[in-house]
């Protein structure tokens, strides 16, 4: 199958990340036009912009709103909590849809130890603030990782946290069942592959066609590094003593253009690897280790962001460009409306910007491919 056959009319039944490191990109309100032309029901956001959470008012999209590491420290306070809580999150209530806010992204993967030590008691705190105001059960709160957390993770059962992350997760992990809140991870299989282009089977890494990797312990078979990775944070979490934490994939993505050292970052590879997992999640298949749970996966990203730090590929994860036409053709279809006044006046964003957004872990030693 083409990977332009990949998505259906009927609309997407996935995540999009929507981050605004660029200059050039359309107003929130032209944006809320694209993705309801898609009909995209889910977004997720680095901060709580106050005109994109305005522009899909009344629409029935889904918000994951951020709190950003500067952010954090200070809403260990209660009090600045729930003043955050009651600027951010109430007054779009009911019309926005946020079901989700992240505090903090990546923490674990800097060093940063007081960042780290003030995570779960500002999470605590904005969750108590949304008890405050009656809204706990109607908004999670969790924070995303990546998958630099992992100690171990081939074989996908023997997948266990980095011992010095340890002491953060588990209390952070009891705080997540008690609140019923996913666990979210940012998985790239790409970055495994521009690692090791000649170690790491393409096939694996794009959803194609191959014989898979069996796990010993459990005898199942992965045809898929994505999946792999799930099920290696699965275990990690089972390790720590909880099967009653889900585990959704808040970033995947694959660079339509990179560096000459990044191996892989073309159109056409991007291309394969989104419409490929668009159709996995169409068919709502779950991973080996969690077969009858569908996969919850947030795509990076909606666009290209021309002011991204780092390499190449880090401007060039878009699904499409600023203008709204496709990167790569895997049969999204959107209508992104004339450009209007506000986009005249429009400034960059810069809440919410991190140094690192993505971590690039080897996840498989090449010795474990067949």
């Amino acid at each position: 199958m083409a990977a332009d056959e990949a998505v259906a009319a009927g609309g997407l039944s996935i995540g999009i990340n929507y981050g605004q490191i660029a200059d050039n990109l359309p107003s929130p309100s032209r944006v809320s036009m694209l993705l309801r032309s898609m009909q995209v029901s889910k977004v997720k956001l680095y901060d709580a912009d106050q005109n994109v959470l305005s522009a899909f008012l009344d629409t029935g999209v889904e918000f994951v709103i951020g709190i950003g590491n500067e952010n954090v420290s200070a809403m260990v306070d209660p009090a600045a909590a729930r003043a955050w809580v009651q600027q951010h999150v109430r007054p779009y209530l009911p019309s926005t849809r946020i079901t989700c806010i992240t505090v903090g992204n990546e923490v674990f993967k800097g060093n940063d130890t007081d960042l780290k030590d003030s995570l779960l008691p500002a999470m605590k705190s904005v969750y108590q603030a949304l008890g405050a105001l009656g809204l706990q059960g109607q908004v999670n709160v969790t924070t995303a990782h990546s998958l630099d957390i992992m100690g171990s993770s081939y074989p996908p059962s023997a997948g266990a946290f980095r011992p010095d992350v340890v002491p953060y997760i588990q209390p952070l992990l009891d705080f997540l069942s008690a609140a019923r809140s996913p666990f979210l991870i940012n998985c790239y299989p790409y970055f495994a592959y521009k690692d090791d282009p000649t170690g790491v089977p393409l096939e694996y890494v794009l959803f194609q066609p191959n014989a898979g990797v069996t796990d010993p312990t459990t005898g199942l078979n992965y045809d898929n590094m994505l999946y792999a990775q799930v099920d290696s944070v699965y275990a990690a979490v089972q390790a720590l003593g909880h099967t009653d934490v889900d585990v959704k994939i808040s970033e995947t993505g694959w660079p339509s253009k990179g560096d000459p050292d990044e191996a892989g970052a073309t159109p056409q590879y991007a291309g394969i690897y989104i419409g490929n997992l668009l159709r996995r999640i169409e068919t709502k298949q779950g991973t080996p280790l969690r077969p009858a749970v569908p996969i919850d996966v947030y795509v990076f990203a909606l666009f290209n962001e021309n002011l991204k730090p780092g390499p190449a590929s880090e401007r060039n994860y878009g699904l499409f460009y600023p203008d709204g036409t496709p990167v790569y053709n895997v049969g999204l279809r959107g209508y992104l409306p004339p450009m209007d006044e506000s986009d005249a006046t429009r400034t960059v964003r810069t809440s919410g910007r991190f140094t690192s957004w993505r971590s690039s872990p080897w996840h498989l030693s090449p010795s474990s491919y067949p």
